[in-house]
């Protein structure tokens, strides 16, 4: 069963585990246990998605409970009034804090976007980003007898395909277990080295407005025990 972080008459929040796609997708027509199927049956009712989270990302994502409140909500996510902070472990030490400003190309998938546009523009992609503590482990990865890792508060101001995945890429600090942006060698020695094979992005806090009382509300998730296990490792930057 997933842990529900929030849930009234409009809208349920779970904490999403890292592997489970959200729904049913051409990208993997084979799997049958999805994310919208397994929480109906878990509460008794249709849920309607109004974002999504990749399938290796874990944390929060948020469900509406009608067609109504689920169209509500998706405006909410397009005209930029949610709010979303994600934590990452990346490659290498990043100490300061600035604004990735660097335009993605969408990325199409064969099948799903088979009749989409090929020649679309790059367009817009910010995302702000913190360093907030960091680790140098015994890892021989290449030429390096150790390996540096940052963990990082990440929070993007646009919602591109993969952005948080392809602008770490962008300032060379991929994320650990990314394995179609990230570096495989280190992925490969982060594994071994912690026992952990997962994407290490996690959707740690979503700020919406309720669509029908108006209210903030924060919805937060907490780290798995992987998660925990991996941060026991890290000093803080301060």
């Amino acid at each position: 069963m997933f842990e529900i972080l929030y849930q009234d008459n409009e809208l349920i929040a779970i904490n999403k585990p890292s592997g489970w796609l959200v729904h049913r997708s051409w990208l993997d027509k084979n799997e049958t246990v999805v994310v919208m199927q397994t929480l109906r049956d878990q509460i008794g009712q249709h849920v309607y998605p109004v974002h999504r989270l990749d399938r290796p990302t874990s944390g929060v994502l948020l469900f509406a409970l009608s067609s109504e409140i689920a169209r509500l909500m998706s405006q909410q996510f397009t005209t930029k009034q949610i709010e979303k902070t994600y934590h990452a472990i990346v490659r290498g030490y990043l100490f300061d804090e600035a604004i990735i400003d660097y335009p993605l190309i969408e990325q199409l998938d064969k099948i799903a976007d088979k009749f989409a546009d090929k020649n679309k523009p790059a367009q817009q992609a910010v995302t702000f980003y913190r360093g907030l503590s960091h680790i140098e482990v015994p890892i021989k990865v290449g030429k390096h007898d150790t390996a540096r890792y940052s963990l990082v508060e990440l929070k993007p101001q646009t919602g591109r395909k993969h952005q948080l995945r392809r602008h770490m890429k962008h300032i060379f600090h991929p994320i650990l277990g990314d394995s179609k942006h990230g570096d495989l060698h280190q992925n490969r020695a982060f594994s071994q080295y912690f026992g952990i094979k997962r994407l290490m992005l996690h959707a740690s806090t979503l700020n919406i407005v309720h669509p029908t009382s108006l209210k903030p509300i924060k919805i937060e998730a907490k780290l798995d025990q992987h998660w925990l296990e991996i941060l026991s490792h890290f000093q803080s930057n301060d």
